[in-house]
């Protein structure tokens, strides 16, 4: 039971968290619709340039959706089959490193093993072949969001997997069911239920990447629409097609989420820790084979690129780049940037998370509550209906007719930084704040303890390791983006995802793989930090 003077604050710190959300991207989608009628009428929107780019974006989508759910299923049966070997627990950890790794790090990764002089191509050219692989363009951008999105489509199916009863192993067991059979009758109908869902999220993820498309794109012929915002802004100064593009990737996203919220969702809960039901096939020496044959693969493909990482960081004087004048200016940027965005996702979930449980402690709710606890709930999906570069674009036609951009550049950054943190941070702090307030509500009403006295002793002595997680891995990915920073970047706006960026450009790739060393160490030390204290669960 709340007071009602609890309620009172947390009705308002959740209309002020709405109106921030609400007017941090209101506002840039307002400039972008009133600009439209500077563009040339819908010819500019649909003509064949533009009709390329959206059936790109569309076609890498779709592919890259396919290939990763279609890999990822093989590594999953295998992992579920084989719930207890030596290291199983770190290949589920590996796979957990590329969804937390700052995408430009993860490309770098990716070129040191496929690119011109990298790994592949070196070993295939014994083999008399000259470049064999190519890692720029159509087939570049599909190996990057492999790499990318296959670990989670097979975490997802994994926890599909793992949470079948145990009844039903022993069942297939006293019927001498075959491996196809157990396939067809147990394992697919899991699946099943996981697959559209984890689809949808991936497709949504490969529709809206930018700086895989900006590093291994090759040029205008694998460009996808953010791309094309970013250079219409960054290169050609063009606002009105930036303006068009803008709007047409706003419908195309808008068009993912309604197919997205017609499919059923992924249960993600539980990320499969080894936690498995005692199974009874796969215990042939060809199962077995297959089995480790696909695991070692998937291990393989998801931790050379890391190793490139590192291996290619190690060459580099390291010494002389954290010297540099350039990286102490890029570090303090970054983790300014990145404080501003994790302290406020933070102080807004915080809000939003305050407002419903306002709403929730009352009996019955005015329908003016209700509808406000409505709104704050569909925010996330508010945040994602407009990408990064669509902000940064309407941010852009917002603040240049008033004063210099660049001044306001560092706040613009992070507060798009902080809307794309949002969803992360709600979703780790949400169930710790209701599983305390079902723990200690009623025992700090009947003490009479609230307020400063409440939060000393009794909120933040259990609710600060969450807020340590939440901002940890808010400032790890506003330390790894680079949708935000492309567009405002300078000379006095330098963030070290941009430093790298600029260093690869430039052709000094030593300095670039140094720099995404560092950057990844950065990054998991904030994850190591915000998780400490945490345990994998049992």
């Amino acid at each position: 039971m709340l007071t009602r003077g609890e309620r009172r604050r947390g009705l308002a710190a959740g209309m002020v968290s709405l109106a921030v959300v609400s007017l941090l991207v209101a506002l840039p989608t307002v400039a972008l619709l009133s600009a439209a009628p500077a563009t040339q009428g819908l010819s500019s929107v649909f003509d064949s340039y533009t009709l390329s780019l959206l059936r790109f974006t569309v076609l890498q989508a779709v592919l890259s959706t396919l290939f990763s759910t279609a890999l990822a299923v093989p590594v999953a049966l295998a992992l579920a089959r084989r719930p207890q070997f030596f290291g199983r627990i770190w290949i589920l950890r590996l796979m957990a490193l590329p969804m937390g790794l700052p995408v430009l790090i993860g490309a770098l990764g990716l070129i040191g093993i496929f690119g011109r002089q990298g790994l592949m191509n070196q070993m295939l050219l014994t083999l008399g072949l000259q470049q064999p692989i190519s890692i720029y363009g159509l087939s570049g951008i599909l190996l990057a969001h492999v790499f990318f999105n296959l670990p989670l489509a097979c975490r997802l199916m994994l926890a599909g997997l793992e949470r079948l009863p145990a009844e039903y192993w022993r069942l297939s067991a006293s019927l001498g069911m075959r491996p196809l059979c157990v396939l067809r009758f147990i394992e697919a109908p899991a699946l099943a239920r996981i697959l559209p869902g984890a689809a949808g999220l991936i497709f949504m993820l490969c529709a809206t990447s930018f700086t895989l498309v900006l590093v291994l794109g090759g040029g205008p012929a694998a460009t996808t629409l953010e791309v094309a915002i970013y250079q219409a802004l960054r290169f050609d100064f063009d606002p009105a097609r930036a303006v068009s593009l803008a709007l047409l990737q706003m419908g195309l996203t808008a068009c993912i989420l309604y197919a997205i919220s017609r499919l059923p969702p992924a249960d993600i809960t539980g990320a499969g820790e080894g936690r498995a039901s005692r199974r009874f096939d796969g215990r042939g020496p060809g199962a077995r084979f297959w089995d480790m044959a696909v695991i070692v693969t998937a291990t393989l493909f998801l931790a050379l690129p890391l190793a490139a990482i590192v291996t290619a960081g190690l060459k580099a004087d390291l010494w002389r780049l954290v010297h540099l004048p350039a990286f102490h200016q890029a570090t303090l940027t970054s983790l300014s940037i990145a404080l501003m965005a994790g302290l406020s996702a933070i102080l807004v979930s915080i809000g939003m998370i305050a407002a419903k449980a306002a709403v929730a402690d009352l009996r019955n709710p005015p329908s003016a509550l209700t509808l406000l606890s409505g709104l704050l709930s569909a925010q996330s999906s508010l945040v994602l209906l407009v990408p990064p570069v669509v902000l940064g674009t309407g941010w852009f036609l917002l603040v240049r007719p008033v004063f210099e951009v660049s001044r306001a550049a560092p706040l613009l950054v992070a507060a798009i930084n902080m809307l794309m943190a949002l969803p992360f941070v709600i979703r780790v702090l949400a169930p710790a704040f209701e599983t305390h307030a079902r723990r200690t509500d009623r025992l700090a009403a009947s003490l009479n303890i609230s307020g400063l006295a409440r939060l000393r002793l009794i909120d933040w002595p259990i609710l600060r390791r969450p807020l340590a997680m939440a901002l940890s891995f808010a400032m790890a990915l506003s330390l790894g983006d680079l949708g935000a920073v492309a567009l405002f970047g300078s000379q006095d706006l330098v963030t070290l995802p941009w430093l790298v960026y600029s260093r690869l450009g430039s052709y000094r790739t030593n300095d670039a793989d140094g720099l995404a060393l560092i950057l990844g160490l950065i990054c998991l030390i904030l994850t190591a930090i915000g998780t400490a204290g945490h345990r994998e669960a049992k």
